[in-house]
């Protein structure tokens, strides 16, 4: 199979993205461990994710001395997530995510 386009990769990636928020997994730091992203793609793909329609915000810890808290989705816009859940295979497999 060939490489998977460069549009492809960047729609699965932020799908991928927002089925882990859904599932827990909502910082920053693990997404990167998640996913072995940078952390500067993590938090691209973050942004990117108003681009599906996605709304997705951090809430920040009550009480936290620094900026502590987590990502979390309000709104999943045109993009269902039980087909996220799914294809979960296939969206790792393009990506190449264990």
């Amino acid at each position: 199979m060939s490489e998977p386009s460069k549009t492809r990769s960047s729609f699965y990636r932020r799908l991928y993205v927002a089925h882990l928020i859904k599932t827990g997994t909502d910082t920053v730091p693990a997404i990167m461990a998640a996913t072995g992203m940078p952390r500067r793609t993590a938090q691209d793909t973050l942004a990117a994710l108003a681009e599906l329609d996605i709304l997705c915000s951090f809430e920040q810890t009550e009480g936290a001395r620094h900026l502590q808290g987590h990502y979390r989705i309000s709104d999943w816009g045109p993009i269902n997530p039980d087909w996220i859940a799914a294809n979960l295979p296939v969206i790792k497999g393009t990506l190449g995510y264990p």
